[in-house]
Formats: C-alpha cells, sequence, structure tokens
C-alpha cells in the first residue's frame, strides 16, 4: 500500500516538474569535476572560485528557461540560485568528493547545514549522491545505508521531497571491460535495496545499468559486446521495475548524442520514467568556451548550442511520464 503524500512533499515535487508532471532538470551541483575541467582548460592546478560560480550562475540563468528546475550545490551555486527564471530548485546535501587515500568513498555531508537550512535556503528538493556497491565491504555500506536513513528521516521531518543518487563504483580492481559486465548487476541490487521505504527516498536519480559503448548496435558502440539493444532493454526494464517511485535518469558524463541515444533505447524499452537530471551532456562544451571568450562568449554558446541541447532532451521528454503516475506515489 504506497505511504500518502504529505503536502510538502507534493508541493516541492510540483515545484521541480513541468506543467506535465515530468522532471527535466539540469544538473549543475559539480564542484571538483568543473573544479578540474576549468582548471585544464586555464592550465592552472586551481581555478577562481568566483570563476566556477560565475560559469554556474551564467548556466543557471540561461538554460532553466527551457528546464523545469535546477540541481545546484551549497559550495559555488548559492549565487546562482538566485538567477532561475522562477524554477524550481534542488539543493545538493553532500560534500562534494570523497577522499582518494580512502577507496570505500565513505560520504559526507556540509558542515553548518541540515535539510532545514535547504529548505530554508528556497530549495523545493534535497538531493544527496553516495557511492556504492553492494560488494563493498559489509561496515562501509552499513555506514553508507545509515548515513541515507538519517537523511530520509531529515527529510520527512521537515516535509520536502528527498532525491536519491547512487552511483556504482569498482571494487575489485579488474579493469574496465570486467567492471562493465558486472555493473548491471552493481546497479540492479542498489536499487532493490535503496527502493526499501527505511531510505524514504522520494526519488531516483539513476543510470540505466549498463554502459552504452558496449551495447551492440548502438550509435555510443565502441566495438566490445556485453550486451545487444534487446538485452540492454530489458537490464533497463529490470532497474525500473525494482521501485514504485518515481525514476529519473542522469548523464553521467556523457556527450549529448549518447544520453540522447540512451534515453530514446529507454523510451523503446517501454520503461515508464519521469525525467532526467541532466548535467555535463547540456553544457560541458561551454567550459573551454569560457575560458578562451569569457562570459559573453559563454552567454553566446548557451544561448544556441546550450539551449539546443536541453530542447533536444526535452523533445524526447514528450515519452516521460508524471512523477505523480508513479505506482507508489499516492497524492
Amino acid at each position: 500500500m504506497p505511504m500518502k503524500l504529505t503536502p510538502g512533499k507534493i508541493a516541492g515535487l510540483q515545484a521541480v516538474a513541468d506543467s506535465r508532471g515530468v522532471i527535466a532538470a539540469l544538473a549543475m551541483d559539480q564542484r571538483g569535476l568543473l573544479r578540474d575541467m576549468l582548471a585544464r582548460e586555464l592550465g592552472v592546478s586551481e581555478p577562481p572560485p568566483e570563476m566556477i560560480s560565475e560559469f554556474k550562475t551564467l548556466v543557471a540563468q540561461t538554460l532553466t528557461r527551457e528546464a523545469s528546475s535546477i540541481l545546484l550545490d551549497i559550495q559555488y551555486g548559492l549565487e546562482a540560485t538566485q538567477h532561475i527564471n522562477g524554477k524550481g530548485l534542488l539543493l545538493a546535501y553532500e560534500h562534494a568528493g570523497y577522499s582518494p587515500d580512502k577507496p570505500e568513498r565513505l560520504p559526507s555531508l556540509y558542515e553548518g547545514w541540515s535539510a532545514l537550512r535547504i529548505k530554508e535556503a528556497g530549495a523545493n528538493a534535497v538531493k544527496i549522491l553516495v557511492y556504492y556497491n553492494p560488494f563493498e565491504k559489509e561496515w562501509v555500506n552499513d555506514r553508507k545505508k545509515a548515513w541515507i536513513e538519517r537523511i530520509g528521516a531529515e527529510c520527512r521531518a521537515v516535509d520536502i521531497p528527498f532525491f536519491l543518487e547512487f552511483l556504482p563504483y569498482d571494487v575489485h580492481g579488474q579493469g574496465e571491460i570486467e567492471y562493465a559486465r558486472r555493473k548491471p548487476e552493481i546497479i540492479l541490487k542498489s536499487m532493490e535495496e535503496f527502493a526499501r521505504d527505511r531510505y524514504g527516498a522520494d526519488v531516483f536519480k539513476i543510470e540505466v545499468p549498463m554502459q552504452m559503448a558496449h551495447v551492440e548496435g548502438t550509435r555510443a558502440f565502441k566495438g566490445h559486446k556485453l550486451h545487444t539493444r534487446a538485452e540492454a532493454m530489458e537490464l533497463i526494464r529490470a532497474e525500473a521495475a525494482l521501485t514504485d517511485k518515481p525514476i529519473i535518469y542522469l548523464s553521467a558524463g556523457v556527450s549529448t548524442p549518447i544520453f540522447l541515444e540512451t534515453l530514446e533505447l529507454a523510451v523503446l524499452s517501454g520503461t515508464h520514467f519521469h525525467g532526467v537530471l541532466a548535467g555535463r551532456a547540456t553544457w560541458q562544451d561551454g567550459v573551454p568556451v569560457f575560458v578562451k571568450g569569457g562570459a559573453s562568449a559563454l552567454e553566446q554558446w548557451l544561448n544556441t548550442k546550450g539551449l539546443q541541447n536541453v530542447r533536444d532532451i526535452n523533445q524526447i521528454l514528450k515519452s516521460a511520464h508524471p512523477w505523480h503516475e508513479a505506482r507508489g506515489m499516492q497524492v
């Protein structure tokens, strides 16, 4: 029996979705990754923090014209939250990154913040990211599970939607091909775990459970077959079947054409998905433009190619389903 949604959860989900109830959101919460991208283009070890914030603000104020909402971060994105064209706002609660000398990828939260403070900052929803592999050491996964339980409880207490993003990672160190072979099992087992009510997730921000570069018959195929298109579609259906909550797809750092092809495959599979939180696929090619030409050059790129990337995704989202039609969302 689905649990009836509370008024705050309903209001938050309505705010981040479009008029149909589809979550057509942008992801601009990248921190360490964006720092590295800018540093590489600049030829320096560390870009100025103001430059990172300016990039986020320019992306937000332009691309939210064609999006239902945007995901931003506390560290560099608070200025950008004031320039989102009246659209919905999600804020990332997790602290960026993890220590490279700690292979378990243990998560942490921003000091001085809470779900309540995120809501008071104007957010319509809270998002957290956790790196998870069901085959990791038991003590590691126990810590991560308890961490998510606490955040789910916080979000219930202040009546704000909780978007949970879990990302797989390699714990076996057997190389790219073997990890890609194991990835479907890693993601499906993770979804099975976090779909449980104890975690309190309202929406799942997820990857498709395979790497498109290894799906034969796709434009993304790189030559080493692990799945046919039919097998890939079956995996997408299997992932979605593990939860009765809304699912939205992340772009996972792939190019715009590959992300579009991934969404097309999800549509062809007949899977009921409820939107996207599209990140680098929409804005990453603007980074070198910004470094070489400054704000005006980036604005020109965003108003042409950037907006076109968002429109291309929105075209496919015509086949997505409203969040409130998910089986577990009793409004």
